[in-house]
């Protein structure tokens, strides 16, 4: 028993090793990066949730699962994972502090509007001062000249 513990206890220190080595290239980990996180698991899930229970995905023909979709989803929210960490890199190199911020901030914005897309195609009724900001963010992103 004492074998399973210390090969536990070195798994886990390494996976944890690992994991502050990958936060480090992020620029260290903080709620903003937590946040974009755990909005494009909730993104991933709600996506599924439309195509496998409300057969209503607009991303497929027949508004059901396709594992090519899904796969596709998933690499969009890597992509969206490396534009952070280049933004990362390109504050260190000119010695600033907003590009990271800015990005994470876009993606944080784009993963909340998929979200609330998701939740209106599954019926949910959104808020009207919830659908107004996100009809005032798309006409930003669709007309950034227009301010």
């Amino acid at each position: 028993m004492d074998k399973i513990n210390i090969a536990y206890a070195s798994i886990v220190s390494v996976i944890g090793a690992a994991g502050a080595y990958i936060a480090n290239f992020f620029g260290g980990w903080d709620s903003s990066l937590t946040t974009l996180v755990v909005f494009m698991a909730v993104d991933y899930i709600t996506g599924l949730l439309v195509a496998i229970v409300f057969h209503k995905s607009p991303k497929t023909a027949t508004g059901t699962l396709e594992s090519r979709v899904g796969w596709k989803g998933l690499c969009k929210k890597g992509v969206t994972l490396l534009i952070v960490l280049v933004a990362c890199r390109l504050d260190i190199v000119a010695g600033t502090n907003f590009l990271r911020d800015t990005a994470v901030i876009a993606f944080i914005v784009k993963e909340t509007l998929s979200i609330i897309e998701n939740a209106g195609l599954m019926g949910i009724p959104i808020p009207k001062a919830i659908t107004n900001v996100v009809d005032t963010l798309k006409n930003k992103v669709d007309n950034p000249t227009d301010n």
